[in-house]
């Protein structure tokens, strides 16, 4: 009898330790572009030639440190820096040249090293993740298809949501999708507006020198890229 109800006992704790293992296990919010995808220079330098196409020169660099923005806010960005007025027109056209530029580049484009790895672990593992881009559903399509991503793993993508980062609708809208509070989530990105609208939607943020965070020098722990290094 005694034995029976040690026994019980100790699967009612087994039970109780999975259920706080489960309670205290994070959800993971990641970026795309940069930070499973190496993708940051394509669009760099599709930027340049849509931007060059419409007779706007600017230095590469000036058009680094904006990636990581959507199409609209980051043209209104670097307009800024020329001092050149557009028109909403004018706009448009500049994110479909990038549009066609970054299209013809996608055959160069890679998962990041680990990245796969990773997120394979991490569905192993049952711990729940979820993908939130700037990047339009006509962009992000391709680089989601590098991921093979399982069917159920939530992507959202600018189109789906009144604002792009630094804004934090994108990743609100991950974790409603996932089911989670964003309190109890980790967002994983490589540029600065990601570790804003991380603060902005009172997530902790982990940012990656994958991208954007190595130009501006905002990142310094690891020197090395590949996502599997500390899991």
């Amino acid at each position: 009898m005694g034995e029976t109800k040690t026994q019980a006992t100790s699967k009612k704790e087994s039970s109780l330790v999975r259920d706080a293992s489960a309670a205290l296990t994070p959800s993971f919010l990641f970026d795309l572009d940069g930070t499973l995808v190496d993708c940051v220079y394509q669009h760099v330098l599709a930027w340049r030639e849509a931007l060059e196409q419409a007779g706007i020169q600017l230095a590469v660099w000036r058009i680094h440190r904006r990636i990581g923005m959507s199409g609209g806010l980051f043209v209104n960005a670097l307009l800024r820096e020329t001092k050149r007025d557009i028109s909403a027109e004018e706009g448009d056209q500049l994110r479909r040249l990038h549009a066609e530029a970054y299209a013809r580049k996608t055959k160069e484009i890679r998962p990041l090293p680990g990245a796969l790895d990773l997120l394979r672990y991490l569905s192993e593992m049952g711990v729940p993740y979820a993908i939130a881009t700037s990047g339009r559903m006509e962009s992000a399509g391709p680089m989601l298809e590098l991921l093979r991503l399982d069917p159920r793993v939530p992507v959202v993508t600018r189109d789906q949501v009144q604002f792009a980062k630094p804004n934090p609708d994108l990743f609100l809208a991950a974790a409603e999708r996932l089911n989670v509070s964003i309190s109890d989530c980790v967002v994983v990105g490589d540029s600065v507006w990601d570790l804003l609208a991380a603060r902005r939607a009172r997530a902790l943020g982990v940012g990656l020198l994958s991208g954007e965070l190595v130009q501006r020098g905002r990142v310094s722990q690891r020197p090395e890229s590949n996502l599997l290094s500390g899991h």
